[in-house]
């Protein structure tokens, strides 16, 4: 039996602004990843700035 899984759902640049601020205050990535039904490896290319490097954290 074949399992399918839906993709995850992409990160719209309106969540950046909080993920980064969530990373900044310490959060685990797997766990800002499962709030937004993401792959770990987005959060983190959030983080390095492979992605959204021109949004700013949240204030």
């Amino acid at each position: 039996m074949r399992m399918y899984r839906w993709p995850s759902r992409k990160i719209s640049s309106s969540d950046v602004p909080l993920i980064k601020r969530r990373i900044l205050n310490g959060e685990f990535l797997n766990r800002i990843a499962a709030d937004y039904d993401v792959n770990p490896g987005r959060i983190s290319e959030i983080k390095t700035g492979k992605r959204f490097a021109d949004i700013p954290e949240a204030p």
